[in-house]
């Protein structure tokens, strides 16, 4: 598999606490992170392409194309260096997705990163009116750290599997005695519903816990412009995949 991976920028960190946030169930993570990012107003670290991502291009607002691409972003605030993790989609597979989480981790130690914290979201078959969240960690000492008042962390026989790099990075990140916890918003299970709530409620526990000071109230506000476009992305995604599923079946045919 080939990763291509840019550096963009050569900033002093410290004590580094990377926070994840890809499109996932609801895309919860990645509006929260979104968010976070735009109003921190952090700057862009790492661009990040692999040719395990789907064979197409984005047109952009200005008519040109756009490969899919996670990014890093970094922040310096309070002698601590924030890495925020996003981008337009996840790995499509297995080995892929443990092949960019080790990608991740070994960026994560050369810079001698501290703690990971993962975003995601809890699949419900309604629209949770005020989503509830939940929380893990790879180690029990990283439960007692981040526990916030109105978070709970009892998922065993509530939460299924965390699926994607949400869950596989808490587990690679273990095996390198890396301390890392992952936050989940309950959200709606629809591929092209968007859980700002979701959203929201994982935005005020990372205030609580880094003092971020975000106004969330905005959330909802900066979300509506950048919707379309999230929802475009996701439609579009989805075709792709239907496309190498219907390219991989014997006796059909497609024009890319």
């Amino acid at each position: 598999m080939t990763w291509k991976i840019k550096q963009l920028a050569k900033p002093k960190l410290n004590k580094i606490v990377l926070i994840e946030g890809l499109p996932g169930v609801g895309n919860v993570g990645k509006i929260a992170l979104d968010f976070i990012i735009n109003n921190l107003k952090a700057k862009k670290l790492f661009q990040i392409y692999s040719y395990s991502f789907p064979h197409s291009v984005f047109i952009n607002e200005e008519n040109l194309v756009e490969l899919p691409v996670i990014e890093i972003y970094y922040k310096n605030m309070k002698g601590k260096s924030f890495l925020f993790l996003t981008g337009d989609i996840q790995p499509l597979d297995e080995e892929s997705c443990y092949e960019f989480c080790d990608q991740i981790l070994d960026i994560f130690q050369k810079f001698k990163g501290k703690e990971i914290i993962t975003l995601g979201g809890i699949a419900l078959q309604k629209v949770p009116k005020l989503p509830k969240i939940f929380y893990t960690a790879n180690k029990k000492e990283m439960i007692s750290k981040y526990k916030v008042k109105g978070i709970n962390n009892n998922l065993f026989g509530v939460v299924g599997p965390i699926i994607g790099v949400s869950g596989l990075l808490l587990g690679l990140a273990g095996q390198r005695e890396i301390s890392a916890v992952s936050f989940l918003a309950e959200t709606f299970a629809h591929p092209t519903y968007l859980g700002v709530k979701g959203a929201k409620e994982i935005v005020k526990t990372l205030n609580k816990l880094f003092n971020f000071k975000l106004d969330t109230k905005q959330l909802g506000k900066e979300v509506s412009p950048v919707e379309k476009e999230i929802k475009s992305k996701v439609k579009e995604l989805e075709k792709v995949s239907k496309q190498i599923k219907q390219y991989n079946t014997k006796d059909t045919n497609y024009i890319g």
